[in-house]
């Protein structure tokens, strides 16, 4: 099974691009098991608005999320191994 992981993003915010590194470091050693998707609020606010986010950046496991705020790799490999 594919887990999906949505990365909210926003293009002033300075946390942002941990964020992306922490899930792209994943995507490296998980690989295919992950699918990465890198949204920018300002672009498709419907979806921010459906998960009731309130700030950026914000990981989304599978329709969940699970983060709200850059999360440390380790802190992501451990909610990732919950779902695959």
């Amino acid at each position: 099974m594919v887990v999906k992981v949505e990365v909210f993003t926003s293009p002033t915010c300075p946390y942002c691009p941990m964020a992306i590194e922490v899930v792209e470091a994943a995507k490296k050693d998980l690989g295919d098991s992950i699918e990465v998707e890198k949204i920018d609020i300002m672009q498709d606010r419907e979806k921010a608005i459906e998960y009731g986010l309130m700030a950026v950046p914000a990981v989304a496991i599978n329709g969940v999320v699970k983060f709200v705020g850059a999360p440390s790799l380790e802190e992501l490999m451990e909610a990732l191994k919950e779902d695959l």
